[in-house]
């Protein structure tokens, strides 16, 4: 655990026999600023982590951003809470787009820049299957993997794994925020998304299940539970969505023709 993501707070402890004074470990927390080639976009909350992958997760899964090769220059300002991008061709906003910002429904003030009736993605055609055992192997292995909030209780956690292991692990206080940080982080450093599986400790809802959709990702599970129009769209763009799973239980939501049982 890097000690700039938390803050240790003297704090008094009651319980029905007891009074202690003891000192807690919280999660940081960060205003950050997003500029793209000097146009201010977004102030989001957020871990003061991986804020170039947060950016350009962010950026790509608002569709302002296609590849790496756009990208010019990325400067991270960690003591104003500023991150700049600069593309190699300046990029023509419109602006009745930046006004439409969504502030979604999860922790972290996660933002998007359009409708859901705006948002298209492609169906997921990917013929990829994972057995049982295997997700309950990642899981395992993924409420293992963050320091921070096994201190703290205060963070989500999102990651990106093949069948057998975790490949791209982020954590962050919104879930919007880890998941973008995981494609961020795939975006800059060539991370194939192909035949993937991401696991996020958060609630799924419509803006994640778009997400993961515009990388091509077929099975997306969660250890909380999705909303209504998640599983719709979920079921839609053909992705199996996963919740709920807890020791050997999970529920499958949607498409469960890629979860294999019993050897079937």
């Amino acid at each position: 655990m890097v000690e700039n993501e938390v803050e240790r707070f003297p704090i008094l402890r009651l319980t029905r026999e007891s009074r202690s004074n003891i000192e807690e470990m919280f999660a940081r927390e960060l205003p950050i600023t997003i500029i793209l080639n000097d146009q201010e976009l977004v102030t989001m909350l957020c871990s003061p982590t991986n804020l170039e992958y947060l950016a350009v997760g962010f950026l790509y899964s608002e569709g302002l951003l296609k590849s790496k090769d756009e990208i010019k220059k990325i400067l991270v300002d960690d003591e104003r809470g500023v991150v700049r991008l600069e593309t190699v061709e300046d990029k023509e906003f419109v602006q009745d787009v930046l006004f439409k910002r969504i502030i979604s429904s999860g922790c972290g003030r996660g933002a998007s820049f359009y409708s859901t009736a705006d948002t298209t993605s492609q169906k997921v055609e990917s013929q990829m299957k994972i057995s049982t055992d295997e997700v309950f192997a990642l899981v395992n292995e993924f409420q293992h993997g963050s320091a921070v909030y096994l201190a703290t209780g205060g963070v989500h956690s999102a990651a990106l794994c093949d069948k057998k292991s975790i490949l791209v692990f982020s954590e962050d206080i919104g879930r919007h925020n880890a998941i973008d940080k995981i494609f961020g982080k795939c975006l800059l450093e060539d991370i194939s998304t192909d035949d993937r599986v991401v696991i996020t400790s958060g609630r799924i809802s419509s803006e994640i299940l778009h997400k993961v959709a515009k990388r091509g990702i077929p099975i997306i599970i969660s250890i909380s539970v999705p909303t209504n129009l998640g599983v719709r769209i979920a079921d839609n763009l053909g992705i199996t969505l996963i919740s709920s799973v807890r020791g050997k239980r999970m529920n499958v939501c949607t498409n469960g023709w890629r979860i294999v049982t019993d050897g079937r």
